[in-house]
């Protein structure tokens, strides 16, 4: 009994071996992929973050199309007479 829970220790012992070193050899060879990867990731996550203020983002919506926000209170358009 003892000698068939040892033999299930050493199979799944080996197998989580070769499992580390697969992952292991994988990431080896392909690190300059999952590398590239990780800066396309990292900078695309930083452009899209200042894109969005620079575009408005930080006001709450899109601007209009003009370019330029709408006035949240227009001036009036004639001037006020002094007595």
């Amino acid at each position: 009994m003892c000698q068939k829970i040892i033999n299930v220790v050493a199979i799944a012992s080996g197998v989580v071996s070769l499992a580390v070193v697969g992952v292991g050899g994988y990431v080896y060879v392909n690190q300059e992929a999952i590398i590239e990867s990780v800066k396309e990731k990292a900078l695309g996550s930083l452009t899209g973050g200042l894109g969005g203020a620079a575009l408005g983002g930080l006001g709450g919506g899109a601007l209009p199309i003009g370019g330029a926000p709408a006035p949240s209170n227009p001036l009036p358009t004639a001037p006020i007479p002094f007595n």
